[in-house]
């Protein structure tokens, strides 16, 4: 069982790597379309912006090979942060920019009326879980995870989310759709409980 690690040239690719590897799953970075080919598993992560990072999957070649072997072939699929935003329909961060189109949603930013809640919100932030899914499994319901982002999904299709937090409003935290499951918050970076959503991934048969 290999995991694939989608290098489009941005996002946090040392840190996922490295939290993989440490659980014991056998690692590939994937910087061409035809590296996803020798993996069973793909990972989209991703830190900055919506626009470069959607040009940079199209420029890469990578959009229709994530199509191909997420969509069609059916490989589990998790995205994290930006790596989730990116399946929505389209976002709004600095304009209109077409995603991949995996979920029924747009990006947008937050927008608390609390004047004392910042954006982006950078912290640690209490996550109710739907435990019933596999990803969850051993999770407490109520989980501090590590968050860094001033936009975020909304769904038009509320089945789909699996996680939520609050900041003013309520924010989508997780997203799951068949074999395509996505978190804003980082795992790699949320310690143990985050190690525990990556590990169920690595087991994840859907």
């Amino acid at each position: 069982m290999t995991i694939g690690i989608v290098d489009y040239g941005m996002g946090n690719l040392l840190s996922v790597y490295s939290a993989f590897d440490y659980l014991g799953a056998q690692v590939k970075i994937c910087t061409t379309p035809d590296d996803l080919n020798a993996v069973d598993k793909i990972v989209i992560p991703g830190v900055g912006a919506f626009k470069d990072c959607i040009s940079r999957i199209d420029m890469n070649g990578f959009h229709e090979a994530l199509d191909e072997h997420t969509r069609q072939k059916g490989k589990p699929t998790m995205g994290i942060c930006l790596g989730m935003q990116v399946m929505a329909q389209k976002s709004f961060e600095g304009g209109e920019f077409h995603g991949l189109g995996w979920f029924d949603a747009e990006v947008i930013r937050l927008h608390p009326k609390n004047r004392d809640l910042h954006i982006p919100n950078i912290g640690w932030n209490e996550v109710l879980l739907n435990t019933s899914i596999p990803l969850f499994k051993g999770m407490p319901q109520k989980a501090d995870l590590y968050l860094v982002h001033s936009f975020y999904m909304s769904c038009q299709s509320k089945t789909d989310i699996v996680a939520e937090y609050y900041y003013n409003h309520a924010v989508t935290a997780a997203v799951l759709k068949d074999n395509v499951f996505a978190t804003q918050f980082h795992p790699e970076k949320s310690q143990d409980l985050g190690l525990r959503i990556i590990d169920n991934f690595i087991t994840w048969n859907p």
